[in-house]
């Protein structure tokens, strides 16, 4: 008789070959599924959304991942916090989801009642010896990273995750995100598994064909090539841009402008890259025509000019650039299912048609995030299909994938898989 019943998740892991995408059952099974939501999205940081989303006190807004909801808001003292969306008496839901503006937080079952630092200050018919004290709301550990929020859900979380505050803290000083606003947000759901959609987000082999609207600003040749393949004007055009990378990079660095790459990927739990990218054509943002969709700049920039500073983690990926920034969150929702949220940001004061055009500042992420959902959700097709077998990664223009995907074994077997 045919044994039927899976393997265990230890010997698919086992089965992945250096350089080669992941087997199918990591990409396709429950069970893997709960384990990644378990170790990715519990024991890692992880962006959430922004200081912006609460800009003021009072503002609150409820982020899910997986079981657990979060509430994020700005208290009255005006300090952000992350507290866990759970009553204190019999685990009623505080808020529902979305974005709400409150004075206090009051549990609709039975009316207990939180100070926006999650202290309990009333609790009915508890009786006169009953101790609010012990029964706050959980706090949720968390970091403001440059404006952009992190959270662990784990009471022991990453301290590597200080080089990731280091370095971008310093990066988007003169963006000012803690003080942006956010211009617009949509979410869209891809039917495929999330680490599908972070490998489609972690190489541009697939732009030229598939995001003609994104290669307007974006430059194919930044995400690698194979120069064997390309003839003699080809290969001295890449070698000109290669040039011109060192030169701009070096220019923006002795103007005070960090910009050379800064990775933290395989041997480390927290998992990071960042590069400030030339922009194509125009060089001034990600829009249709690579000009500025706002006039007025984020933050402290005086330039249009300093090009794109991308930042991903395992569940992120995000653009600043001297008009506006895009970020985007990714949040697991079954083994075929991910959430990407995506948030437009522009200076506060940004006024919408008079400062920034809307359709401007977001068509081209709109587009190219439909189009990586159809994009995921064939590749979810494909790894569901019998007939898949793990495929080679591009050494030229895929090596970011055989990380991420190497990445994801160590972390695994960490936990203890």
């Amino acid at each position: 008789m045919l044994n039927t019943f899976p393997s265990s998740i230890s010997s698919v892991l086992d089965s992945r070959a250096e350089g080669y995408s992941l087997p199918a059952g990591l990409y396709t099974r429950d069970d893997v599924f709960e384990a990644d939501l378990d170790v990715f999205f519990r024991k890692h940081w992880i962006y959430v959304g922004l200081e912006c989303d609460v800009p003021d006190a009072g503002d609150a807004t409820v982020i899910d991942i997986g079981a657990t909801s979060l509430i994020l808001l700005r208290d009255d003292d005006e300090y952000v916090r992350v507290l866990h969306n759970v009553c204190r008496h019999r685990g009623s839901r505080l808020l529902d989801g979305g974005s709400t503006v409150i004075s206090k937080l009051v549990c609709p079952y039975h009316q207990w009642t939180y100070e926006l630092s999650g202290e309990l200050v009333h609790a009915p018919h508890m009786g006169t010896d009953f101790d609010k004290s012990c029964r706050n709301l959980k706090p949720v550990n968390f970091k403001s990273i440059g404006g952009l929020i992190y959270v662990c859900l784990s009471d022991t979380p990453p301290d590597d995750v200080i080089t990731l505050e280091e370095v971008v803290d310093e990066r988007l000083a003169p963006y000012d995100i803690r003080n942006a606003k956010v211009a617009h947000q949509t979410d869209v759901i891809e039917h495929g598994n999330w680490k599908l959609t972070m490998e489609n987000n972690r190489e541009c082999y697939h732009c030229a064909a598939n995001h003609p609207e994104l290669c307007v600003s974006f430059i194919d040749l930044d995400f690698g090539f194979d120069p064997a393949t390309l003839n003699e004007e080809d290969r001295a055009e890449a070698e000109r841009h290669l040039r011109l990378y060192a030169e701009r990079t070096q220019a923006w660095e002795a103007e005070g402008h960090p910009s050379g790459v800064v990775e933290q990927v395989c041997g480390h739990a927290t998992n990071f890259r960042t590069q400030r990218l030339i922009i194509a054509g125009a060089g001034e943002s990600q829009t249709r025509d690579a000009t500025a969709a706002s006039s007025k700049l984020l933050g402290k920039m005086t330039r249009k000019d300093l090009g794109d500073t991308h930042l991903w983690g395992h569940n992120c990926w995000s653009h600043f650039m001297g008009d506006h920034a895009v970020t985007a969150m990714v949040v697991p929702l079954s083994a075929n299912r991910t959430l990407v949220r995506t948030k437009w940001l522009v200076h506060k004061d940004a006024v919408e048609g008079v400062d920034y055009d809307l359709n401007k500042l977001t068509e081209v992420w709109i587009a190219t995030t439909e189009q990586d959902a159809e994009l995921v959700a064939r590749s979810q097709s494909g790894v569901e299909d019998p007939a898949y077998d793990p495929g080679p990664y591009s050494r030229f223009t895929e090596p970011q994938l055989d990380n991420f995907a190497t990445w994801y074994i160590e972390r695994m077997r960490a936990h203890g898989y």
